[in-house]
């Protein structure tokens, strides 16, 4: 009997070494555990619809409004300047300068009306030498210039530097005259004379306003 429960008792100890061995070798299993939804939306993007078009190329192009509510005039805070007639600008222009320099130096009343007699100037010279200058504005002012009835100048204009003419005196008297074609655009017109002698001595020097178509006469008498 005694063998026979040795044998036993080696094959029981066998198999429980060996169902140790195998518990040992089983692996755990660990249940899954459901992991919380992304809370970003993976939803596949949807394409949106291409915009009707007539283009038969096949692009794309926004629609344009037919007609636009645009303002008839442009905004400015300056009114707007409107030109007429060159000629008749200029015309006003020179109007408006000349009422002011009348109004600046009082002229356009002094003229003479009448002509005027500048006195008879005696001398021994053969020759004289006249001469003449605008003394206010050089405006445009014109005269004639006439010696013993004979025209010297026929028609010159008077600056603001002395300008003339030298004649030989004849015994006795001679008249000489200056008559006003114009009053220029400052009125009247408006001149200084002189009238030197052959050693450059002073014989007469006088000044004028006049209106136009009037004289101023002077007479030198060579003696």
């Amino acid at each position: 009997m005694k063998p026979y429960i040795f044998f036993l008792f080696f094959m029981f100890l066998t198999l429980s070494v060996q169902a140790q061995i195998d518990s040992k070798k089983k692996s755990i299993s660990i249940p899954a555990v459901e992991s919380k939804k992304d809370s970003a939306d993976i939803s596949p993007l949807t394409p949106s619809k291409s915009i009707k078009s007539d283009n038969t190329i096949g692009l794309n192009r926004p629609s344009v409004t037919p007609s636009l509510d645009l303002p008839q005039k442009e905004f400015s805070m300056f009114p707007k300047e409107k030109f007429g007639n060159p000629g008749e600008l200029y015309t006003n222009q020179l109007k408006k300068q000349e009422n002011t320099i009348k109004q600046e130096q009082g002229l356009g009343t002094k003229g003479s009306k009448i002509d005027l007699f500048f006195g008879n100037h005696r001398t021994k010279s053969k020759n004289i030498q006249v001469t003449y200058r605008d003394y206010g504005l050089e405006d445009g002012d014109y005269v004639r210039v006439s010696v013993n009835n004979e025209i010297i100048e026929y028609r010159v204009g008077l600056s603001n530097a002395f300008k003339g003419f030298k004649i030989e005196l004849k015994m006795g008297v001679n008249k000489i005259e200056f008559l006003a074609l114009n009053e220029g655009y400052a009125l009247p017109n408006t001149a200084h004379f002189r009238i030197v002698g052959e050693q450059k001595e002073l014989i007469a020097t006088d000044l004028w306003a006049l209106s136009t178509n009037v004289k101023g006469v002077i007479n030198i008498i060579r003696e």
